[in-house]
Order: structure tokens, then C-alpha cells, then sequence
């Protein structure tokens, strides 16, 4: 370590804390976190106008889910049980119990169906989210230049 220059400021001496240079470092590190601050209040304001217009796009597919499983389910028994008498007499079958398995498979098929429209719709609804990413990632890439060029001169105060 004997070849290593040391760097010091003021000839070895300590910098006094109500420096020129410790009070704009002081400065400029309550301004970045009064910044920052302002940042994350008007974030979490975007996030509840999103919120509230998501709520608003996933009330009437959440409300077509519901009602459609809750019917599915209330009509169920009433319906195998039907369908499997009406198909046990159709086939001529001699158990009941294939009908009952058609039946089933068929009600199964119209079910998946019934996911498969509602899903992606109810899940579409998040969609207005996007805007409360693109400034999150505005307001970090901001965060990240200012701490990376926080201890630089600006532009026009570097000597040439």
C-alpha cells in the first residue's frame, strides 16, 4: 500500500459539517429524498385511479362468472339426472349409468367453454395498470440518473 497515493481534501484535514460542501451534499440528498417522496404519493395515486377503472372493467365479467356457476351449480343435479334418463331411453341403454357418464362429459365440455370466454375477459380488465407501470419505470430510470450524476458539476460549471 506503500505505492498507492492517498487522497485527501484540505491537506488531511476533516471537512467541517456546516461546510460549503457538506451542506450541499446535505442538501441535495433532502431535495432527492423530498423527490422521491413526491414520486411514490403521486405513484400510489396513479395505482388507486387504476385501480378504481380495473374495478370498474372487471365488475360486469365478474358479475356473468358468478351468476353462470352459481346457476350451473344450482341446475346440476336436476340436469344429469334429466339428461341421463332422457338419454338411457334414447340409446335404449340397459344401464343407467352410461347415460349418466355421457351426460356429464357433455356438461363438462359446455363448462370449460363457459371458462374459456369469461377468463381471459375478466382478466383483460387489469389491463388499465399499464399506465401506472410505463411512470413507475419513468420514475425509477429518473431515480437512477439522478444518483448516478448526483456528484458530478453540471454542464456548465465543468471546467474545460
Amino acid at each position: 500500500m506503500v505505492d498507492q497515493a492517498s487522497v485527501s481534501q484540505n491537506g488531511g484535514r476533516r471537512v467541517p459539517v456546516n461546510s460549503p460542501l457538506t451542506s450541499g451534499v446535505f442538501g441535495n440528498l433532502a431535495e432527492l429524498g423530498s423527490d422521491i417522496a413526491g414520486l411514490a404519493e403521486l405513484q400510489a395515486q396513479l395505482a388507486v385511479v387504476d385501480l378504481k377503472k380495473a374495478a370498474a372493467r372487471a365488475a360486469v365479467p365478474a358479475v356473468i362468472l358468478a351468476v353462470g356457476l352459481v346457476l350451473l351449480l344450482a341446475a346440476m343435479p336436476i340436469l344429469l339426472i334429466g339428461a341421463s334418463e332422457l338419454v338411457a331411453d334414447w340409446l335404449a341403454l340397459t344401464h343407467r349409468g352410461w347415460a349418466y357418464l355421457i351426460v356429464a362429459g357433455v356438461v363438462l365440455v359446455l363448462t370449460t367453454v363457459m371458462i374459456l370466454v369469461g377468463l381471459p375477459r375478466l382478466l383483460g380488465s387489469f389491463e388499465a395498470f399499464v399506465n401506472s407501470k410505463e411512470e413507475l419505470g419513468r420514475n425509477v430510470a429518473w431515480i437512477k440518473t439522478v444518483l448516478a450524476n448526483s456528484g458530478r458539476a453540471p454542464v456548465h460549471h465543468r471546467r474545460r
